[in-house]
């Protein structure tokens, strides 16, 4: 949610905005800000005139009384309580105003970067830079899900039968690599300073939409029927919204923090071959970092934060890229965003494992996280992104750590999660 007071000074800024999202649509949106903030400011005037006519009035019957003059101040009573009926209304319109005002607010997206290229959907990403080779073996790599298989590592047919499409069974030594990796991420990210977080799995309705915008939340929360609960899409719902509503001390920020969680998501919507196995499924795990810091740190920390991510691939021997989301592909909340690829040398092309986003104060101000400072408070600036999330990892893992005769080598890194175990072989 941007500053309401940006559309008041700038709404040709905010329109030119949404332009380069490509969502017209919203443009109204700008002129039905304006007007109801307009309503609401004049209601507010009138609202301070009569409390301040009000005091006034108070004192005027006392001296009145005082005076002994009865039916005078009778007339003044009569006033103050014509008064306290107006005012009264004015609270109900001014509340009404200001919920319609917020809805339209939190439809509007966050002012976009100017880094970020202009275009319509993910297929106008522009790639930044690559790390290590990436490799094509001379033999055939297979599917993802055959070589799982192989290495009697999953179970996709009792998972549709216990569960439906789009969930799995992991097993034996690839189980423990899934873990494995999960464990390192977290030792690799505690070693960079953060501090690591183990969140709550559901969130209330307000977190939900605090953290998000209302498209994305009916495309991916699933919610717990009868309560007011959501399952997490990613654990930087529920990491973020535990500083909702709250004031932080300035001193102590940023606060650069690491979690872990189970992730839900719908996925709705249909898909290749490669995006089927363990590519696009609806429960996964993943390891996360979350920065609150000042405005001035935010895009400082955005760039170590993706780099973070690369560092770790690199050191499990996986080739990887990172791409400049372009403004189509930008969620409404973001002010910029990187994603990071990993090579597949099966499809002889990069596919994504991870994001980077800097939101700045959009999700700070519908959720009110805010800091101290000399003149009072301000709002903080929130960025969140991927370490890792296994399933697609793994994926990358075992494509490019595969050997002709059918073994998967384990990297050096990841040998004390594993048992020191150096490779596992099919059984």
């Amino acid at each position: 949610m941007i500053d309401i007071g940006l559309i008041r000074n700038d709404p040709e800024l905010v329109r030119e905005n949404i332009r380069k999202k490509f969502q017209d649509k919203k443009l109204p949106l700008v002129d039905e800000a304006i007007d109801l903030d307009a309503k609401k400011r004049a209601l507010q005037n009138e609202g301070d005139a009569l409390r301040a006519s009000r005091n006034a009035l108070s004192k005027q019957i006392g001296q009145l009384m005082r005076e002994k003059k009865t039916a005078e101040a009778e007339e003044v009573k009569a006033q103050v309580s014509a008064n306290a009926e107006r005012l009264s209304q004015i609270e109900k319109e001014e509340e009404g105003l200001g919920a319609r005002l917020k809805k339209v607010m939190m439809s509007i997206p966050n002012i976009i970067s100017a880094e970020t290229p202009i275009g319509r959907s993910d297929a106008e990403n522009v790639e930044r830079q690559r790390f290590l080779e990436p490799r094509v073996p001379e033999f055939e790599i297979p599917y993802h899900l055959e070589i799982l298989e192989r290495l009697g590592g999953a179970d996709i047919d009792s998972a549709r039968r216990t569960s439906g499409q789009g969930f799995y069974y992991l097993t034996g030594d690839c189980a423990r690599l899934h873990s494995a990796v999960l464990a390192y991420a977290r030792d690799f990210m505690i070693g960079k300073g953060f501090t690591y977080c183990i969140p709550p799995f559901m969130i209330r309705s307000n977190v939900v939409s605090g953290v998000m915008s209302f498209e994305e939340m009916e495309g991916m929360m699933y919610k717990i029927e009868g309560e007011d609960l959501y399952l997490i899409g990613t654990s930087e719902h529920s990491m973020i919204g535990r500083f909702m509503d709250t004031t932080l001390d300035a001193e102590k920020l940023p606060l650069t923090l690491t979690s872990y969680s189970p992730c839900f998501r719908k996925e709705k919507g249909a898909h290749g071959i490669e995006e089927r196995g363990i590519y696009r499924i609806h429960q996964f795990e993943k390891q996360e970092m979350i920065v609150i810091c000042r405005p001035e740190e935010s895009c400082a920390w955005y760039e170590k934060m993706w780099q973070y991510t690369v560092e770790l691939f690199v050191s499990m021997e996986i080739p990887v890229r990172t791409l400049e989301c372009c403004s189509g592909d930008l969620a409404d909340l973001k002010y910029r965003s990187v994603d990071v690829e990993a090579w597949s040398p099966r499809q002889k092309k990069y596919f994504e494992v991870g994001s980077c986003s800097n939101l700045t104060d959009a999700q700070a101000r519908r959720l009110g996280i805010r800091y101290k400072t000399d003149k009072g408070s301000a709002y903080a600036h929130t960025l969140n992104n991927t370490v890792v999330a296994p399933p697609r990892m793994l994926i990358a893992f075992l494509e490019n750590h595969l050997r002709a005769d059918g073994s998967v080598g384990i990297p050096e890194v990841l040998r004390p999660y594993m048992g020191g175990l150096a490779e596992i072989r099919a059984k």
